[in-house]
């Protein structure tokens, strides 16, 4: 135990002797010292502001989920929509997502569509408040997991029976109730009275999956209120949303929308294990077989499923600008550790004569290098903080250069933080290991020979 604690000791004195030199070294050329830090400071925030963007682009929006949910697709168009390269469209329309939800096939499903309605205070002095959402299945509560601050989804029942009830949000439950527990009260939507059934906590997925066909991934518009898609269908109210038709609709408004071949409903489903998704790709096939037969089309038949990270992949979430900017930023860090190593090698070679003196006086060649590598963390650190604070202003502007909804994710928190420095310290280190090794190459019999 002595033995030990004696080695720990020593090593401190040690490292503390290495610091004291290295210290000193860095004060007897302050310019270049500086460059180094620069150097390091400016590479470290690129690449850290734009990683920071990635990660926030390219997470998993559900990662204890994702692999059991779902997004089906069915080709409704058929191959002249294809002629250009194009795919499945990523939406359903509204006869086959009845279908689909009419059948169960899944553990837990909901068909959605995005909804913008007028929401009436009940002061009559206030005017009426335009709010976003989706008209959903009750099942989509629990399938997302979705949060409540109050009360919570409606029922399969209500669903069938096409009942007047909302989830609405803690933002407007805010406005409307001054943030009180409002289930069981009535609130206006579009001239007609919604029980409150559940006020939603605070839930913001991004990218947003359930939804890809109207967010293209990203929004930050809030989810206001949610009715029932039957309710929402029932009382004729209207897509808000993205509506993409290969054909105009014969019937005109909304009711032509719902006979028409047009896409504009998405659509997700929870299915617990491999067999059930085998399952229900041989249902999604059998489906369009039996439309085939039906004489609903006549091309062959096509489907795909594809779990969350695949949906995301396939609708190309993260975007091509964001990953060269990452590129172009790891590509400025390595110049930038380029120029510190050769900064470095300058630096240390003309200490030379020192090296030697040191050598020939019994130093090992692992004392030498410890202590410029010392030096280089020391170095590494100093470019970290700078780092710290230009990262700060990087991710603060951030939406200089890149789309607002997609900056917004950007975030500066202790993560990321203790990332920036860990990156410029083990970088510069990293960048410091051949200027170090050629140091403690350095021959002391030269030197000392060259300096008498």
């Amino acid at each position: 135990m002595l033995f030990v604690l004696g080695l720990t000791t020593g090593a401190w004195i040690m490292f503390a002797y290495y610091l004291d030199l290295a210290l000193r070294s860095l004060r007897r050329s302050p310019g270049l010292t500086a460059l180094m830090v620069l150097a390091i400071g400016f590479g470290v925030a690129a690449s850290m502001t734009t990683w920071s963007v990635f990660r926030a682009v390219s997470g998993d929006p559900i990662p204890w989920k994702s692999s059991r949910l779902f997004v089906p697709q069915l080709d409704v168009w058929g191959p002249k929509s294809r002629k250009n390269g194009g795919d499945l469209p990523d939406a359903l329309d509204y006869t086959d997502a009845v279908a689909l939800m009419r059948e169960h096939r899944a553990t837990l499903q909901s068909a959605l569509y995005r909804i913008g309605p007028a929401v009436v205070p009940a002061d009559a002095a206030k005017h009426p408040i335009n709010v976003n959402g989706h008209a959903v299945y009750g099942e989509f509560f629990p399938m997302l997991d979705v949060p409540f601050r109050y009360g919570s989804g409606w029922s399969a029942q209500d669903d069938a029976d096409r009942a007047h009830v909302a989830v609405i949000s803690g933002k407007l439950n805010q406005k409307l109730f001054g943030g009180a527990n409002s289930v069981g009260r009535n609130v206006d939507i579009e001239g007609k009275d919604y029980r409150v059934v559940g006020v939603l906590g605070h839930w913001d997925p991004q990218p947003r999956y359930y939804d890809m066909s109207n967010t293209g991934g990203f929004g930050t518009d809030d989810e206001d209120v949610m009715v029932p898609f039957t309710t929402a269908i029932d009382m004729g109210m209207t897509n808000n949303g993205s509506t993409n038709c290969i054909e105009i609709p014969a019937e005109p408004g909304f009711v032509g929308l719902q006979h028409s071949s047009c896409v504009w409903i998405s659509y997700i489903a929870e299915l617990d294990d491999p067999a059930a998704v085998r399952a229900y790709r041989r249902y999604l096939d059998n489906y369009m077989r039996q439309q085939q037969q039906a004489g609903h089309f006549n091309w062959p038949p096509k489907t795909a499923l594809r779990d969350v990270p695949q949906w995301l992949d396939f609708e190309h979430v993260v975007p091509d600008d964001t990953k060269v900017s990452l590129l172009v930023a790891l590509g400025l860090l390595v110049v930038c550790l380029v120029n510190t190593a050769g900064l470095m090698l300058a630096k240390f070679l003309r200490r030379s004569g020192e090296i030697g003196v040191r050598r020939a006086l019994g130093a090992p060649r692992g004392a030498v290098y410890a202590q410029f590598l010392v030096e280089a963390g020391i170095v590494g650190l100093a470019g970290g903080v700078l780092g710290l604070l230009l990262t700060g202003l990087g991710v603060a502007g951030v939406g200089w250069v890149m789309p607002r909804e997609i900056a917004s994710l950007a975030r500066l928190n202790l993560s990321l933080l203790l990332v920036t420095l860990l990156v410029a310290v083990v970088a510069t280190v990293l960048a410091g290991l051949y200027p170090t090794w050629r140091a403690s190459r350095v021959q002391p019999a030269w030197q000392l020979k060259s300096n008498g």
